[in-house]
Order: C-alpha cells, then sequence, then structure tokens
C-alpha cells in the first residue's frame, strides 16, 4: 500500500470516476492509473470501485469506507507539510479560497490587495461557485478557505465563522414605474418581471419563501449567479432587478437606481469557514483576519481547538 495509491484512489472519485480526467489532474497516464488501482484492489483482495467492462460505474460498499479513510490520510499528510513549511518557509506556500462571485467582485478586493502586500510569496487561487459548490470545495479540501453565506454553516466539518450581514436592494432603470409606486412591497414587488440570483443560492431560497409565505408568487424571468450579468439585464428593461446591496456600486450603476428593501426581507449571513482538522498556516490565519477582523489568530485558532 503506497501514498500514491490513495491519491489515485481519491483523485478518481473527485473526478466522478473518469479515471482519464484524473490522471490529467495528477499529471500522470491513464494506464498507470489504472494499474495502480488494481494492484491496490488486489493487496486488499476486494473491489473499490463497481465496474462495466473497463469503465468505472459505482463505488462499492467497502470502497466508500477506503476512499473515506484515503482522504483523512491525504489531509493529514498536507498538514504535516503545511507544519513543516510553517517553520521553514514562512513566507512562501499557496492559498485557495472558494466563495460566490458577489463576494469576490464586492467584499473581497480590499482584502486580497493587503493579503497580498503582507504575503507578496504567497500563491492566491480565488475559485467562484455557488455556496453549496463552496462548501463542498471546502469540505473536499480543495479549497483552504470558504467564503458563502448560510449553506456552509450546514457542514459538520467545517468550522463556520460568521463574518458579516447583509440584506438585498432592488434595482431598476431610471424613470421605471416601480420607482415612483410608492413605498415598495412584497406584493408590488410581486407584479413585476423580476431577474434575481439562481435558486441554488441559499438568498434566492430564503426570498422564494418569504413571497410563499406571504401568498405571493414573484415573476422570476430570469435567474444568474453573476449580480453584474443582473444588472445589465435589468438595463436592458427585462426587469428590476433583486440584489445583495454590496452588489450596488452607485459609481458604476449610474443607469440604474437603487431601492433598499431590507425591510422585506430578513439578514443572510456570510460565513467563512474552514475544515475543521486543517492545519491553517500563519498566512492563512492572516487571510481570516483580513475578512473577519473580530477573529484575530488566538481566537481562530482556540475555535478550531473546541471544534476538534
Amino acid at each position: 500500500m503506497k501514498l500514491h495509491q490513495l491519491r489515485y484512489l481519491h483523485e478518481v472519485a473527485r473526478q466522478g470516476l473518469n479515471i482519464t480526467s484524473a490522471a490529467e489532474a495528477l499529471f500522470t497516464s491513464q494506464p498507470g492509473v489504472s494499474k495502480q488501482i488494481q494492484l491496490f484492489e488486489d493487496e486488499l483482495g476486494l473491489q473499490i470501485f463497481q465496474r462495466n467492462g473497463k469503465r468505472l460505474t459505482g463505488i462499492t460498499e467497502p470502497g466508500e469506507k477506503i476512499l473515506a479513510l484515503a482522504a483523512k490520510v491525504i489531509l493529514d499528510v498536507e498538514n504535516i507539510k503545511r507544519v513543516g513549511d510553517e517553520f521553514s518557509q514562512v513566507e512562501t506556500g499557496t492559498l485557495t479560497i472558494a466563495t460566490t462571485h458577489t463576494q469576490a467582485r464586492y467584499k473581497l478586493p480590499a482584502a486580497v490587495k493587503a493579503f497580498m502586500a503582507n504575503y507578496p510569496q504567497v500563491k492566491l487561487n480565488i475559485h467562484q461557485g455557488n455556496p453549496s459548490q463552496v462548501a463542498q470545495q471546502v469540505a473536499s479540501g480543495e479549497a483552504d478557505i470558504g467564503i458563502a453565506t448560510e449553506v456552509i454553516s450546514q457542514y459538520n466539518n467545517i468550522l463556520c465563522l460568521p463574518c458579516y450581514k447583509w440584506n438585498r436592494c432592488v434595482v431598476a432603470p431610471q424613470g421605471h414605474p416601480l420607482l415612483s409606486d410608492g413605498v415598495l412591497t412584497l406584493a408590488k414587488l410581486a407584479s413585476y418581471p423580476l431577474i434575481t440570483y439562481d435558486f441554488a443560492f441559499t438568498g434566492g431560497t430564503l426570498v422564494s419563501k418569504i413571497f410563499s409565505d406571504a401568498g405571493l408568487s414573484p415573476n422570476v424571468v430570469l435567474t444568474a449567479i453573476d449580480a453584474d450579468v443582473i444588472k445589465t439585464y435589468v438595463t436592458l428593461g427585462l426587469g428590476v432587478g433583486l440584489l445583495a446591496n454590496m452588489a450596488y456600486d452607485a459609481d458604476r450603476d449610474v443607469n440604474l437606481v437603487k431601492v433598499d428593501v431590507s425591510h422585506l426581507f430578513p439578514d443572510s449571513t456570510t460565513y467563512l469557514g474552514v475544515r475543521k482538522d486543517a492545519f491553517l498556516r500563519a498566512y492563512m490565519v492572516g487571510f481570516i483576519e483580513l475578512i473577519a477582523p473580530q477573529f484575530n489568530h488566538q481566537a481562530v485558532i482556540a475555535a478550531l481547538k473546541i471544534s476538534a
């Protein structure tokens, strides 16, 4: 049993049982990956993957247990490397952040700029996705830090730190009838074509629940995961936009008028998540402090110890 065999198993599972994709991600050959998996199965005397000819079609019951253990071993090895790097190469390394477009576009820039100034030798990767994808990347170890709204707090192996609360606004082109329709209510909002976040977002689900609880069905004509896309189609006159307050930029969105609707919807909370069993290097904690200053180094390390 060799460590690289565990890496191959882990990557094949991560790539949806596609050996070719796993081999590309591992910078090796497809026959090499297949051979090592077969050797590993022969050594254990059981099948990890179900097959149809040469194609992998599923994971066996013992395979599920082995893959879970393999993922833990790989993370432990990564933690060991991080400990070594922390004391021998303090200023170098890689930080991978998974977050949503809205956070990446409107909340992260100042922190990213400060981080890159503080740690110029650290390579920074930012992966964008919806909150479920963000949480999955942190849970699987693909990302060191995840920043997203509420859904990330539902994963048992992720420590979540509440960063800040936010609410929503409606944007419409100048002269739109909604802007002269008096105090905006849910009923009035439901009467206009609505462009908002994809309902994979927790915020979208919350919004739909608020309408449903009021006995209303919003006329959602278009959804997107990107706030800038929403604003583009609002500018084209296809509907009014419902988006996070932070996504309205008065300097850039000069063709749109913002109406705060925090009186219609409860606040949402953006969380910062890290795996409970991950070793965080000093620069990773440094980034957390930039995003959520209320959590200093000692507070983050103490929270990890408590959650372990």
